[in-house]
């Protein structure tokens, strides 16, 4: 890259930086001046537990600001993803204004440079911030997933804790039903499983104190199998091949995780089209690749939005905004919205790039009508 470009870069990626920090600690403040008092009782309860009730003030307060940096570091990780397209757009204006106002672009022209090369830097820079993005998204956030579901009154918990386990099908003929289940561990205590035979009816019912995953199949603690419609006595039994796993469970019964997986844990629950039914499969689809939809989608606006801040002579930037703000907004939500709806009579992994489809010819008219 030129001396040029590696400028244009760089007030371009100050910007976005910038922007991400100003957007972040808005967030953070706000949801922290709504909630204070929950973070405060939950530092109280964490400085009892350590022993530490009678703390002073500047130790109750350090304890409450680490609370809240607890529960919004995972957060923020995920909001980034779904912030970056809107603050490239937004970098790219302050950063084009920049020029603007200081008549750098006229100095440009005057040596002969073409404005695309504004283009070429941004757009590289864009590239960067995207694949930082990819790789938030599939090696960060699913490593962290189980942070993303706590609340406020879990701020400062490394675990997610339990939670039932209603009546849930593994699609292989059984209902399973566990009074807890252990989110961190995978594990299932008191664990009752009904087997159903190729007619409907109960043929066989399972019990156990405790199951253990160990990637195959249920390990189980004190297990018995009872026949339902024969009278014999129960038998032992020590392990339960199943494709209810762990994973699946967190799945159903955690919305958060669903946006959470990465494209390899999608394929894999994919895989298993005995456990998802038509409609499971095509929001599993939908997840797996309308991130890359996304991904593009981001892109294409940028490109669409830069046309209206490149200008030969120096023109009202505000004006330039306004004209820009409907179209970019409406591409980037269009972007998100195509990616995640269903639509009738298009298979899941074509619908998600319609947006694309739509944009890709829109950024390509668009920056034609650069006059450079």
């Amino acid at each position: 890259m030129s001396l040029l470009d590696r400028y244009i870069a760089r007030q371009f990626f100050i910007n976005v930086i910038t922007l991400l920090l100003i957007l972040f600690c808005f967030i953070v403040a706000i949801d922290a001046s709504m909630n204070v008092t929950k973070f405060s009782k939950v530092a109280d309860v964490l400085l009892e537990s350590r022993g530490q009730g009678d703390a002073g003030s500047l130790t109750r307060l350090g304890t409450t600001l680490w609370i809240i940096a607890d529960l919004w570091w995972p957060r923020l990780l995920q909001l980034y993803n779904f912030l970056i397209g809107m603050v490239m757009v937004g970098a790219m204006g302050f950063t084009c204004t920049q020029f603007v106002r200081h008549r750098e672009f006229v100095a440009m022209l005057a040596a002969g440079q073409s404005l695309m090369r504004v283009a070429r830097p941004v757009v590289i820079v864009a590239l960067c911030f995207t694949v930082v993005q990819a790789l938030n998204q599939e090696l960060v956030i699913p490593r962290i997933a189980p942070l993303l579901s706590r609340d406020h009154k879990a701020a400062g918990a490394r675990e997610v804790g339990t939670t039932s386990l209603p009546l849930t099908p593994d699609g292989s003929g059984r209902l399973f039903q566990a009074r807890a289940f252990d989110v961190d561990r995978g594990e299932l205590h008191d664990l009752f499983v009904l087997e159903y035979n190729a007619q409907g009816q109960p043929e066989r019912a399972i019990r156990a104190t405790h199951a253990v995953w160990d990637g195959q199949a249920w390990i189980l603690e004190s297990g018995t199998v009872e026949p339902r419609r024969m009278q014999a006595p129960p038998q032992p039994i020590e392990r339960l091949t199943t494709g209810l796993s762990p994973e699946q469970i967190r799945l159903m019964r955690y919305g958060a995780y669903r946006h959470a997986m990465s494209f390899q844990q999608a394929g894999k629950l994919l895989e298993r089209k005995d456990m998802l039914d038509e409609r499971a499969a095509g929001d599993l689809q939908r997840v797996r690749w309308g991130r890359v939809s996304v991904w593009i989608s981001n892109l294409l606006t940028l490109s669409i939005a830069l046309p209206f801040f490149l200008t030969r002579e120096p023109r009202s930037m505000i004006q330039q905004s306004l004209k820009c703000a409907p179209i970019s907004i409406s591409a980037l939500v269009g972007g998100v919205l195509g990616a995640s709806a269903a639509i009738p009579g298009i298979p899941p992994v074509l619908g998600v790039f319609v947006p694309v489809m739509i944009l890709l010819p829109a950024s390509i008219a668009v920056m034609s009508t650069v006059r450079t």
